[in-house]
């Protein structure tokens, strides 16, 4: 939180005194009550005393004021808000090792299952590519509200060749520099790359993960699967082998970084789907600077009216 007049939190060093000077008063009234009647005949003059209650106005007094004096210095919370305009694409690999079933049902399965529920989740407006890549870029879907066509093409995810990471990266850039051709800005954009591989075709992905960053395109990035992940494959003899497919998480965290993202492991589905949903937050919202000053008035404004109840309903009177 910030303010926009931290001066008048200056004030709040007054409070102190107020508090030492309520003390002093309390104290000489007790001081005249003492002298008035023998402490021995208190008991008998008056048997049911109030207490602490007799402060307890005050203490809400005191928080009362409190709260007024950081309303006027209009305090500022960062809050998320819905970015209408943002883009993202989403970057799926589809290579071989994506057959494995270290994540259950397997993890093309299961990257299906996360992918659609991102776009079941994310704000009406928010405009949604798609890249599928195994050793090529397999398929492309341009940037839409509408989410027909991506889900389509995502159920159509089946797994095969090798892995084409820096290719799908670029496919994915040209999709967010090309934006919707009307405006002259191009609208905030990220990218979110799901992979269980490293990159055996094509293109670095090293250097498109730089020219992210320059574009200021943040890549998100999902190192899917575990170490025992493993997958049959058949060898030209006819012989089928046993085959381990580790993700391979050091290039995801590279290529996050050096893009200004963030880099997620998953190694389950419901890992996963929670991933998706913490993505789609992030590029769905900016964060934005708001006055809180109103509820901090208000606040202030019941706190005052609770120790003036208080005090009318125990006592009879405002203190």
């Amino acid at each position: 939180m910030s303010f926009q007049a931290p001066w008048f939190l200056l004030l709040l060093l007054a409070l102190p005194l107020a508090v030492a000077a309520y003390l002093l008063v309390d104290r000489h009234r007790r001081a005249a009550a003492a002298s008035f009647a023998s402490p021995q005949l208190l008991p008998s003059v008056a048997p049911r005393r109030p207490g602490f209650r007799r402060h307890l106005p005050m203490v809400v007094y005191a928080v009362a004021l409190t709260v007024a004096t950081i309303a006027l210095a209009r305090p500022e919370a960062t809050v998320a808000v819905p970015e209408e305009r943002a883009s993202v694409v989403l970057v799926t690999d589809v290579s071989g090792s994506m057959e494995a079933r270290d994540v259950e049902p397997s993890r093309v399965d299961a990257a299906r299952d996360a992918a659609l529920r991102f776009l079941d989740r994310t704000p009406g407006r928010l405009r949604v590519g798609a890249v599928t890549f195994n050793h090529s870029v397999q398929a492309i879907e341009p940037l839409r509200v509408e989410r027909d066509e991506v889900r389509a093409l995502l159920e159509r995810l089946r797994p095969s060749g090798g892995t084409a990471t820096g290719n799908a990266l670029a496919a994915a850039l040209a999709l967010l520099e090309r934006g919707d051709g009307k405006r002259a800005k191009r609208p905030p954009g990220a990218i979110i790359l799901l992979s269980d591989g490293a990159s055996t075709h094509g293109r670095d992905p090293l250097p498109l993960a730089r020219r992210a960053a320059r574009l200021r395109i943040p890549i998100y990035t999902v190192a899917l699967g575990t170490d025992r992940g493993t997958i049959q494959v058949e060898r030209r003899d006819g012989e089928t082998v046993t085959r381990q497919v580790p993700p391979d998480r050091e290039t995801m965290r590279r290529i996050a970084t050096l893009s200004g993202g963030r880099t997620f492991a998953a190694d389950a589905g419901g890992e996963l789907a929670t991933v998706y949903e913490r993505l789609g937050s992030q590029v769905a919202t900016r964060k934005e600077r708001r006055q809180v000053t109103a509820a901090f008035a208000g606040g202030a404004a019941a706190l005052l009216l609770l120790g003036g109840a208080l005090s009318l309903g125990w006592f009879g009177r405002l203190p």
